[in-house]
């Protein structure tokens, strides 16, 4: 399979290669802090699946061995690599695929740290756009 993405304002583009080893949503602090969101989407490749387009993002370290890389202009988040625990592994926001439903989650990870309102989000009330 190919899978196309980039950041929001466009100035780093990927693209991957092959099937992903997983496909989950993470409910970390970390994930959290970096991302501004309550759960982050990865889709876990094999590093040598992944190929710069366009642009090159920043990477700084998160936590310990962690590195997160993500676009210096607009700040998305990209990627995460950490050697250590996932040597020749790459972790891609799989929300930044141009077609994210291609990649849908099989797991949910790290729910230790999960938000405690995250556990009946299904439960709230729906609105297609913007509320009136």
């Amino acid at each position: 399979m190919r899978y196309v993405g980039q950041c929001l304002c466009g100035a780093i583009k990927y693209e991957l290669s092959g099937d992903p080893i997983s496909v989950s949503l993470c409910h970390c602090k970390d994930c959290r802090r970096s991302a501004g969101a309550p759960v982050v989407a990865w889709a876990m490749f094999n590093e040598s699946s992944l190929v710069l387009k366009k642009g090159q993002p920043k990477t700084i370290n998160s936590s310990g061995t962690a590195m997160r890389s993500f676009c210096q202009d607009c700040g998305s988040g990209l990627f995460y690599r950490n050697a250590e625990i996932l040597p020749g592994i790459v972790d891609i926001q799989s929300s930044t695929l141009d077609d994210p439903d291609a990649l849908p989650p099989v797991v949910q990870i790290q729910v230790a740290e999960r938000l405690q309102w995250m556990k009946n989000i299904h439960e709230l009330p729906e609105v297609e756009r913007f509320p009136e």
